[in-house]
């Protein structure tokens, strides 16, 4: 059954975004939305792996926050279809902004798999760039890159080298639903 709205979801999403801060807050605002994404997976031993994902972006904390729910593969999709080592995720990220500081500090985690993120994330030209840690230390950086109002890429990148050097993990071509 369905669980009914709660007072706990009115007082976290948000209709719009903070009106003192509305041009900043399109950096990530113009997420807002579903997006369906086509997965691929760069494992270590040089094997890829293809997918499907679902992505849910919405204004919340007075509008001063966007949230995200990420899920792999798309809810539905037969078991079966998938190798037997696939790495399901069910995660989300809070992109809090800081106007201060004029950048987003963000968090993300997926709960399933014991996997936790904080970055900071800033425009670089007509991309977005998060970068940042692993709860294990480990350098990351996430990227928005070729967004356009219905599509973009996202690159996740991992350091083995401290930052020297980055190793692509995850790529994603979205599509607004």
């Amino acid at each position: 059954m369905p669980l009914p709205d709660t007072p706990f979801l009115d007082a976290l999403r948000a209709d719009c975004p903070d009106l003192r801060h509305a041009e900043a807050l399109q950096l990530y605002g113009r997420f807002v939305g579903s997006w369906d994404a086509a997965i691929v997976d760069h494992r270590t031993d040089g094997r890829t792996q293809h997918s499907t994902a679902e992505w849910h972006f919405g204004w919340v904390l007075q509008g001063l926050a966007i949230q995200d729910v990420w899920i792999a593969p798309t809810r539905g999709t037969p078991c079966a279809s998938l190798p037997s080592d696939y790495l399901y995720r069910y995660g989300s990220t809070l992109r809090l902004y800081e106007p201060e500081r004029r950048q987003w500090r963000i968090t993300w985690a997926d709960p399933s798999l014991g996997l936790y993120v904080t970055q900071i994330g800033r425009a670089q030209g007509d991309d977005i760039v998060q970068e940042g840690r692993s709860a294990d230390g480990v350098p990351v950086r996430w990227s928005f890159r070729e967004i356009r109002p219905d599509s973009f890429r996202w690159l996740g990148e991992v350091s083995d080298d401290g930052g020297a050097s980055w190793r692509l993990q995850l790529e994603m071509q979205a599509r607004r639903r």
